[in-house]
């Protein structure tokens, strides 16, 4: 039997999905946007390549006519979102199609974070005090008894795009009166100083078949809107943060009940208590180069193995995990001054990956020792931040364009 898998990209990424799809034995249809047009796509591994003319993907009706259009002579098995921005996109045409896969309703757990911190306080998971920002007496209740700072953030957006960190209750309510009807798209939630972790999955019939945790540098918040180097390493193996880390992402995938797939989960060491809060997860890669840590810490790439589960899905087969490693890994992404930086002084033998992208410097350091791996990416992040950083303003919201 030979799948066919669409699936969509409002930007460039998933090459690796691709790839693995294609290597599975599927048949791939790629719908992305004209402006994706002459990104760096694996042609070899893409049957039917197809560009709308529509900013993002998340335009209705359009998106559902097309892909009707193409299902008058394809009989598609699966599609898949390779990008965050089209997860809720896939599941209303899985919806409307019929299609097997998470439908509307499961999406929000993993795009909207009112849906998911709701969800997980119902199941009991901790997360910050949160409230909606619909009923202007219950806000005003939040903040007399939650106090401040707080974070006010969009539901849907991706990583840290569009926060806003709130210091007083009068701050708060200028700041919805210049979202006006756009509020309700935000919610409200306790601002927690600590470290902030993430935790990288494989999930397969309702199982955490697979997860790999790492700390960020600095919180990718303080990254987004201060600028700096972006940094993540592997935690010590076995370690009770390891422990705690993993007990908690199982806790939070059961509670939104995803099936089978890959997320990327968030959550924070409060320094108040020491707890862990869970802050967001999505059902998607991690970006920023996250998948070759995870690969070079572990021997999974988590495109690769999100291929494989669609697949052996479709088939009716068993998944199974390839052999794992457990190595030490750390990431250094930063954007650059420089249109290509020179890193050729950049040449321990722990380099093991290196990011190829107009004005960003990236690399990824593996070692058996973790202390070693530590050291590294302490060092290079020092170095990056000399050698290239540069800063860009953080954007509201995705570009149209």
């Amino acid at each position: 039997m030979q799948p066919t898998i669409l699936c969509l990209a409002s930007y460039f990424k998933g090459g690796l999905f691709l790839e693995e799809c294609k290597q599975q034995g599927c048949r791939t249809i790629l719908v992305t946007t004209q402006k994706t047009e002459h990104e760096d796509w694996p042609r070899h591994a893409i049957d039917e390549f197809f560009m709308l003319p529509f900013p993002n993907l998340a335009r209705q009706p359009d998106i559902t006519y097309s892909i009707a259009y193409l299902m008058r002579e394809r009989a598609i098995d699966r599609i898949v979102a390779l990008d965050d921005y089209d997860v809720e996109t896939a599941a209303d045409l899985r919806e409307h199609f019929r299609l097997p896969g998470m439908g509307a309703s499961q999406a929000r757990f993993f795009r909207d974070k009112l849906a998911m911190r709701t969800r997980a306080a119902q199941m009991n998971v901790p997360v910050p005090a949160f409230t909606s920002v619909f009923h202007y007496p219950a806000l005003s209740a939040y903040l007399t008894h939650v106090p401040g700072p707080w974070v006010l953030k969009p539901r849907s957006e991706a990583s840290a795009m569009g926060i806003k960190k709130i210091h007083h209750p009068d701050e708060l309510w200028q700041t919805l009166g210049e979202l006006g009807d756009r509020q309700s798209y935000f919610l409200l939630e306790k601002f927690l100083p600590g470290d902030v972790f993430h935790v990288d999955s494989v999930v397969w019939q309702g199982e955490v078949r697979f997860a790999a945790a790492h700390r960020y540098g600095l919180p990718p918040m303080t990254v987004y809107h201060g600028g700096g180097v972006f940094a993540s390493s592997t935690v010590e193996h076995d370690s009770e943060v390891e422990r705690d880390l993993f007990a908690i992402n199982r806790q939070v995938i059961e509670a939104m009940g995803l099936e089978r797939g890959v997320t990327h989960a968030e959550f924070i060491r409060s320094e108040a208590d020491g707890r862990y809060y869970f802050l967001e997860i999505a059902a998607r890669v991690g970006g920023a180069g996250i998948d070759r840590l995870v690969e070079h810490a572990t021997n999974v790439n988590p495109w690769r193995e999100w291929a494989r589960t669609v697949a052996a899905d479709v088939r009716g087969e068993e998944y199974t995990l390839p052999a794992l490693r457990l190595d030490y890994a750390g990431l250094i992404v930063s954007l650059a001054r420089q249109e290509w930086p020179d890193i050729s002084a950049y040449n321990d033998p722990e380099l093991v990956w290196r990011l190829h992208k107009r004005h960003h410097v990236g690399f990824v350091l593996a070692s058996h020792d973790h202390a070693r791996v530590q050291m590294l990416v302490s060092d290079y992040a020092e170095r990056v931040a000399h050698d290239f950083s540069a800063t860009a303003p953080p954007l509201e919201r995705p570009p149209e364009e």
